[in-house]
């Protein structure tokens, strides 16, 4: 992946070392200048359609070397690239985290040492109640045979028992006073869930002047292409905007119709042939009413003719 990112750098220097905005506008990349700079940085392998973009404007159409060739050859580097695999993939190691339970095992011990505690605090509170029945009745006679102390249970014990019981019941009325408070109050002032909006574009067809159409030098025609709307917002105020120079004239911006979600719309350009036989292609990208450039990782929809003399 990284040594993909070098090429890329290398070609670029190879071709004057070209900004990327300029790559993108005037050079004709269809592609954002975001997504040509992330290419050659190396972090992550970007597609074949934005590495092809970065390589066909510097090698075939600044530095002059045969298309077919050009990209056969950087495919099989893309292809490499692509089979080399990521080194972020390893193992997770749960060794350590194996021994935790150990280390809570331990603090329940201590807990249960400090519930001991607890106990023995509860005790002074029974033997103040004690000392209240001395003063009406005489203590009782301690057991005087085995069986007696056998059978006769310890003040403890009688007192763990007695608060025990009464966090069991402490808890259960907790519960139950949870439970009713969650079942009063779900649910009622809760808003309904709601769908995110999401606005993006599909390029349907060329409906004049397809790629690769002849024109005569000088000449004036209408270019229209059809595009929908996949998403869930209404397009209102949107223009198409471009962003390259060329031999061919036409406006810098041309209105988007108001289209709803599921439909389509017409967009339309006057362009103006050059005087002299060659190459043109124009590049356009959907702008809002603010003029800010939307689905910047969208390619752009372009115009592609020759200009031939008669």
């Amino acid at each position: 992946m990284g040594a993909f990112a070098d090429r890329l750098l290398k070609l670029k220097e190879e071709a004057g070392d070209p900004s990327y905005a300029e790559m993108s506008a005037r050079l004709g990349a269809a592609a954002s200048k975001s997504s040509l700079a992330s290419a050659a940085q190396g972090r992550k392998l970007p597609s074949w359609e934005t590495a092809w973009e970065f390589v066909r404007v510097l090698a075939v159409d600044r530095l002059g070397r045969d298309p077919e060739e050009t990209e056969r050859e950087w495919r099989e580097l893309w292809e490499r690239a692509k089979a080399v695999p990521s080194p972020d993939d390893t193992d997770t190691d749960t060794v350590d985290g194996a021994a935790a339970p150990m280390a809570h095992d331990d603090t329940a011990e201590a807990g249960t040492a400090h519930d001991d505690g607890a106990t023995v605090g509860t005790a002074d509170d029974d033997g103040a109640m004690a000392g209240t029945a001395h003063n009406d009745e005489p203590a009782p006679a301690p057991p005087t045979t085995a069986a007696e102390a056998v059978k006769a249970p310890a003040p403890s014990a009688r007192r763990n028992r007695v608060l025990v019981s009464a966090m069991i019941a402490a808890a259960i009325i907790l519960v139950g006073l949870t439970g009713f408070y969650l079942a009063t109050t779900t649910g009622q002032d809760d808003p309904p869930a709601r769908t995110p909006a999401k606005d993006d574009s599909a390029f349907v067809g060329d409906i004049t002047y397809p790629d690769g159409s002849e024109v005569r030098p000088g000449s004036s025609f209408k270019k229209v292409w059809r595009i929908r709307n996949i998403g869930t917002t209404s397009w209102a105020g949107r223009r198409l905007a471009r962003i390259n120079t060329g031999p061919c004239r036409s406006p810098e911006t041309v209105p988007i119709p108001p289209t709803a979600p599921g439909q389509t719309a017409d967009i339309s350009v006057q362009v103006r042939a050059p005087d002299k036989p060659g190459n043109c292609r124009i590049y356009w990208k959907m702008t809002d009413a603010q003029g800010q450039e939307l689905f910047p990782d969208k390619r752009p929809v372009f115009l592609d003719v020759r200009v031939s003399a008669p």
